[in-house]
């Protein structure tokens, strides 16, 4: 139950391409190398030195990335096994099998449907250890490795509470399971895995295992390939051995109502471990000596992507009212908890050039608060690095861009669009649409200039017809009458500072700093815009505009 060779080979995978990359030969035998690669270095990372430097969940989904642009340009070279070279000095007696992972609802039913006598467990998110027992005293422990041998675990295995060094069982008993880091009430819906798996690689591997480690280990027993062949008695007689867990976690299955019944539940319910999806079995399995690295018998069912592997497609600028450029990724459509993730923000210019984040670039997105896309990492990046300019932000800011002039129109319809919201002039029927429209028809050469369209001009733009128009001017008339204040708020005035509504603009205008500071709560930043704010040329100009036209206070 770790890594395994057993993906589901994309066939009902909702991560695998939709279409093969439009690369020349050159060019995918360049991206699939650099992937192979990355993957490589995860392996090696986690079967020899216990480090998971990923979730398997990403993982798993650059795995399938790989098997789809092999199958789109089947003349490049073929990847290394996943657990090539990940094998140790120590044979298991029995194979350790991997899983094979069932993409959806529809696969699992078909799996389901031509077997009997099965069973479900939590598939524990741990490391997965073979057990030996000989006249009930153990005698290895050994690390899964790549299935057929592993490292020699057994030393710090004896350190561990959760193994017996002794067992009521005479004969030679081999058991498979998992060793995980305990928690408390782990709920993995919203806790997700907490690096528990991690720990445990980590704790195994290292040199000694210390007394608190382990005592946070635990053993989740999976199976007794040479026990008794039916499952009910295999689980008592574990049980009698003291592996409890086996027995608690392992119930009949009836069919598919009952996976999702159970699936939901230790998804979203506490567990005492960390788990990443459901395990499904059946009772009876074929002698162990003829097991192999993808069992018939048994299959995984994930529990829903936390974090979702998709590729960046472009990335692009938005500038908003205040000059703030915001980095957007634009996204290869991926999906997370039944939401379809197009962009994704970056908060930041300067996080952007961090990340160094460009077109190919393969990152991992997550929800945060179960609702929020966020870029989790940077999975790996395109081997050839595509050219991406960003605005200057020298050129933007809160006095910018009050014009159409070129490089301009970003911000100045986001200036419009404030000025019309909720919290401008309130100005119904407008929104970004209305006055892109309007800009690319020519009638906005300036911020202010909408309040000399009557509904025959609006007409002129493409896409406003005679009921829009007229439905427009009725909201812009609206706008003369409102006060100075929500004219102010509207045209951007610096936030928290409350005005009387008889106060003027002279009035305003006239005020230094420090009378500005003198306001309840207005430090001396907020001091400065304020200042800045009625001495900017741009807003001189509007004002004397404003004050034309009539409205109150100008």
């Amino acid at each position: 139950m770790q890594r395994l060779i057993a993906l589901s080979l994309c066939l009902f995978s909702s991560v695998c391409l939709a279409s093969c990359p439009t690369w020349n030969a050159a060019r995918a035998q360049q991206e699939i190398i650099s992937l192979q690669l990355q993957l490589q270095h995860w392996d090696d990372a986690y079967h020899r030195r216990g480090l998971a430097l990923v979730d398997d969940e990403i993982y798993d989904q650059s795995r399938a990335r790989l098997h789809d642009w092999q199958r789109c340009f089947p003349s490049t070279l073929a990847a290394p096994e996943p657990l090539a070279g990940a094998g140790g000095p120590v044979p298991h007696p029995v194979m350790q099998t991997g899983l094979v992972k069932l993409a959806d609802e529809q696969a699992v039913a078909d799996w389901i449907a031509r077997r009997e006598d099965l069973w479900i467990q939590p598939k524990v998110d741990g490391v997965a250890v073979t057990l030996v027992y000989r006249d009930g005293l153990l005698q290895q422990a050994i690390s899964r490795g790549d299935g057929r041998s592993g490292q020699d675990w057994t030393a710090n295995a004896r350190r561990l509470p959760a193994i017996p060094s002794l067992l009521p069982e005479p004969s030679e008993v081999i058991l498979q399971g998992e060793l995980y880091w305990r928690l408390e009430q782990h709920v993995q819906a919203t806790l997700g895995g907490a690096g528990a798996r991690a720990k445990v690689a980590g704790a195994m591997a290292g040199r000694p295992l210390t007394a608190e480690a382990a005592q946070q280990i635990g053993l989740f027993v999976w199976d007794w390939p040479n026990g008794p062949e039916a499952m009910t008695v295999r689980l008592e007689r574990l049980a009698a051995m003291g592996f409890t867990h086996s027995q608690r976690f392992s119930l009949p299955l009836a069919g598919l109502e009952q996976a999702r019944h159970w699936r939901v539940q230790w998804y979203r319910q506490p567990l005492p471990f960390a788990s990443d999806g459901v395990v499904l079995r059946q009772g009876r399995r074929p002698p162990a000596e003829r097991w192999q690295a993808e069992p018939h018998w048994a299959a995984a069912w994930k529990y829903p992507l936390r974090t979702a592997v998709t590729e960046v497609r472009a990335v692009d600028f938005r500038i908003g009212r205040t000059g703030r450029i915001t980095p957007l990724l634009r996204l290869t459509p991926v999906s997370l908890d039944d939401r379809q993730i197009r962009t994704l923000s970056l908060g930041s210019l300067e996080r952007w050039r961090t990340l160094d984040v460009r077109p190919g670039d393969q990152v991992a997105v997550a929800l945060a608060g179960h609702s929020i896309p966020q870029l989790d990492s940077v999975i790996w990046r395109s081997a050839e690095r595509a050219a991406v300019e960003a605005p200057d932000p020298s050129q933007f800011h809160a006095h910018s861009c009050w014009q159409p002039r070129p490089g301009c129109e970003q911000q100045f319809i986001a200036r419009l669009v404030w000025l019309s919201g909720k919290q401008g002039l309130h100005l119904p029927g407008t929104g970004a649409g209305s006055w892109q429209a309007l800009l690319d028809a020519g009638l906005l050469p300036d911020l202010l200039a909408w309040l000399e369209l009557d509904a025959a001009a609006l007409q002129q733009a493409p896409g406003i017809g005679k009921v829009r128009a007229a439905k427009l001017a009725a909201s812009f008339a609206l706008a003369r009458q409102r006060p100075l204040t929500q004219w102010l708020k509207a045209l951007g005035l610096p936030g928290g500072i409350s005005l009387a509504p008889e106060t003027s603009w002279d009035v305003l205008a006239a005020r230094t700093v420090s009378q500005w500071q003198g306001e309840p709560g207005i430090g001396p930043a907020r001091a400065d815009q304020l200042h800045a704010f009625f001495r900017t040329a741009e807003l001189q100009a509007l004002r004397h505009r404003l004050r034309a036209v009539g409205i109150s206070g100008f």
